[in-house]
């Protein structure tokens, strides 16, 4: 019964957003009683929390399925695949991020968004051991750096989605802010 909450919950936020994730709604959707949830989650908080870990489970299994090459097109290919899954599991990016809905401190969800951010972090530091970047102070960590980075893709795949700059005659596509964003941070 857990795991069929969890699939109604994922299925009923791909469908129709973060908002109709709804104990009732989940219920519903699932074909059981409205208390049933509460049997098996402490509250929506919890139920949301481990959808949202099973975004960051597929963002990082995106990152396992990077093309071999140099550490350069690596990183770049990352920021690529977190654009693109923002871009086409919108309400999925949305959860994943909202510590109002999820419980930030429920350990799947601490370890599954950890992973993420630090396999992203792992990229960005092999690529500034290769590319021995001059515009960073020496000793800057690479995790600040990724942090950076980081927060302009999220910014990025969320400006879009809400429209700030989709219908900007200045940002054609995603793609073509994106390759800005890439050329600002790694040259």
């Amino acid at each position: 019964m857990r795991q069929r909450l969890i699939s109604t919950a994922t299925a009923l936020l791909t469908d129709a957003g973060v908002e109709a994730v709804t104990l009732r709604g989940i219920a519903k959707a699932a074909g059981v009683s409205h208390g049933a949830p509460l049997r098996h989650f402490a509250g929506r908080a919890e139920l949301l929390s481990v959808v949202a870990t099973r975004g960051f489970t597929q963002l990082l299994e995106r990152g396992s399925q990077l093309p071999d090459g140099t550490p350069r097109e690596r990183l770049t290919a990352a920021c690529h695949a977190y654009v693109d899954f923002a871009l086409s599991n919108p309400a999925m990016f949305e959860l994943m991020f909202r510590r109002d809905l999820t419980d930030p401190e429920e350990p799947g969800l601490a370890s599954a968004s950890s992973i993420v951010f630090d396999f992203f972090a792992t990229l960005v530091h092999e690529d500034r051991e290769v590319a021995k970047d001059e515009r960073l102070r020496e000793g800057t960590d690479s995790r600040l750096v990724a942090a950076s980075l980081w927060a302009a893709l999220h910014g990025l795949a969320q400006l879009w989605l809400w429209g700030g700059l989709a219908g900007a005659s200045f940002a054609p596509s995603p793609e073509s802010a994106l390759a800005v964003t890439l050329d600002a941070y790694l040259g």
